[in-house]
């Protein structure tokens, strides 16, 4: 179990997006981890537009990577749309269909 840094809801690794600290084109970016594989501290949010709204609002990203200054989001950002743009519903995964 994990919790989202946007929601704080907890939830299973499998339905949430690790994220990690990387290069960006400007200075330090999060960057998305699907494989969950890249080095360094991880946090973990749900790939849904909302939470990442949530998490960016709060400045989650900052706080649970422990940067000192605000990563840029937009590599994240991009994966999430991404994702939802391929699904009906922002709805977290773990919901039952009925």
């Amino acid at each position: 179990m994990r919790t989202c840094i946007g929601c704080r809801g907890a939830d299973s690794r499998s339905a949430l997006l690790r994220v990690v600290l990387g290069q960006g084109e400007r200075g330090l970016a999060v960057v998305p981890d699907p494989g969950r594989r890249r080095p360094g501290r991880g946090a973990w949010l749900h790939p849904s537009v909302s939470c990442l709204d949530l998490a960016v609002r709060r400045k989650a990203f900052g706080r649970a990577l422990r940067a000192s200054t605000g990563p840029d989001v937009t590599a994240v950002a991009r994966w999430v749309t991404d994702l939802t743009q391929d699904r009906p519903n922002d709805e977290h995964e773990d919901r039952k269909r009925v």
